[in-house]
């Protein structure tokens, strides 16, 4: 019954669309804008200490909201120091969305942009048959989760930390609603190669086990999933897609998989009930690793 399931990944329109719909009904904006307003500035205090040059590496960094956004606060705490900007990112579509977003924002000046078409894994294959060089700064936001083995990854980019130097990493948290629902139907969801489940206690285990000390802390959110048990309602049904990670979830199912998870959703563990709502924890947690 499962196999009439396929991954979300398999059609990119709907994909693109049901992440338009989780960000329309989620609060992971303002929670990513809130990071950046209070929490951002005090990790960057060190970062540029007595340097002539601040280096910057995004992994996964898209189309470059988040990215403008870090770099609008490194202005802001070192003004007038040059900055030097790198991007690693696999999809063409976003590095030109990049680009095009540089080029119509002002204040850049300082900035020197340079963008590299490649996996993170792609990206340290390339530097370890060169001389690697040392960052600042390395930010890998929401996108963990498509990488093969999250171990080596942080091992190599931890040995490329300067002085004071830090890695931020954002992620699901280990205390919402994505970690019960991956941990329990995981299994029964079709699996996509490009994409693993993975939260911020994976990642803090895996950090311990290596022995890299880090900070942990989280930012809430939710997503309020309401519409996802109205019978037929089109937002909601491009929700239950994002939340299973299952192209047309809702009708491909098999309907006991569907009862269970609808009823789950509604649990205190998965979302909260107010003011005639469903929401969903969708916390995030961001990670702060110290050159050694």
């Amino acid at each position: 019954m499962a196999s009439c399931m396929r991954s979300l990944f398999s059609d990119h329109s709907r994909y693109v669309e049901s992440f338009r719909r989780f960000l329309n009904n989620s609060t992971e904006h303002q929670c990513m804008q809130e990071f950046m307003d209070k929490k951002l500035p005090g990790i960057i205090a060190r970062i540029g200490k007595t340097k002539a040059e601040i280096k910057i590496l995004s992994i996964g960094g898209g189309a470059g909201e988040i990215d403008l956004q870090i770099l609008s606060k490194v202005q802001a705490q070192y003004p007038g120091i040059c900055i030097n900007n790198e991007v690693v990112e696999p999809s063409a579509e976003q590095i030109v969305k990049y680009k095009e977003l540089v080029a119509k924002t002002s204040n850049l000046e300082n900035i020197k942009f340079a963008w590299h078409k490649e996996t993170s894994s792609e990206y340290q294959k390339r530097v370890l048959e060169e001389e690697p060089q040392k960052w600042d700064f390395i930010h890998m936001i929401q996108m963990l989760y498509y990488v093969k083995d999250i171990p080596a990854t942080l091992r190599f980019f931890h040995g490329l930390l300067g002085a004071n130097a830090k890695i931020l990493i954002i992620l699901v948290s280990g205390s919402s609603g994505w970690d019960k629902l991956w941990k329990k139907y995981g299994s029964r969801l079709p699996r996509d190669d490009l994409c693993q489940y993975v939260t911020s206690s994976d990642l803090t285990q895996i950090l311990d086990n290596l022995g890299i000390k880090y900070e942990c802390s989280d930012l809430l959110s939710t997503m309020d999933i309401t519409d996802c048990f109205i019978d037929g309602n089109e937002n909601g049904e491009l929700l239950w897609d994002f939340l299973t990670e299952t192209c047309n979830f809702n009708k491909t199912a098999p309907p006991d998989l569907k009862a269970e998870i609808m009823k789950d959703l509604q649990e205190p563990e998965f979302s909260v009930k107010k003011e005639g709502k469903i929401l969903f924890n969708n916390n995030l947690s961001f990670i702060v690793v110290e050159a050694i």
